[in-house]
């Protein structure tokens, strides 16, 4: 009896593991396809107080330690962006990166909002265990989000190069 119970959690554990790939890569294509007008504009994910300049998630978080090591999905699909380095500093590019982060950031809490999903066929420590799954391989990538929208807008606050500030 035993054994058929493992080999039926062995299964469900597969199953949750195939819905897991599919729904992180139909949200990734939807994402990809959202017009970039879409996201240009704060709304919900807009930057709260605290993280305005980022040093929240350097001192609280230790964020520069560990973010390299996350995946990048960005360029996943054709005409994606890559998120990994920044390439330029020209205000335009600077404005898309941005952008991109939002589109990142809104996928993997589009991810993440599966997770009461499993709560319909798993046994309740199973789909808690794909619940911690959705929370760890989806809020470091939130919190990295987050963090290098704030260093963005804090380098788009700046003046260009070459242009002074007005004043006395």
């Amino acid at each position: 009896m035993a054994l058929v119970a493992s080999t039926r959690h062995v299964v469900l554990v597969v199953i949750d593991a195939a819905v897991w790939a599919a729904w992180s890569a139909a949200c990734g294509y939807v994402s990809h396809r959202l017009p970039a007008s879409t996201l240009s504009r704060e709304g919900p994910l807009r930057l709260r107080a605290a993280e305005r300049d980022g040093g929240v998630y350097e001192r609280l978080l230790r964020i520069k330690v560990w973010k390299d090591a996350l995946p990048e999905a960005g360029s996943l699909f054709r005409g994606g962006f890559s998120k990994r380095h920044l390439r330029r500093h020209d205000r335009e590019y600077l404005e898309q990166f941005r952008v991109e982060t939002r589109r990142a950031e809104w996928t993997h809490w589009a991810i993440l909002a599966l997770s009461p999903v499993f709560f319909a066929w798993n046994p309740w420590w199973l789909a808690l265990a794909m619940l911690g799954y959705g929370v760890a391989a989806n809020v470091p990538c939130l919190l990295v989000q987050r963090y290098n929208r704030a260093r963005l807008e804090r380098a788009l606050r700046r003046p260009p190069v070459g242009v002074r500030a007005a004043g006395p």
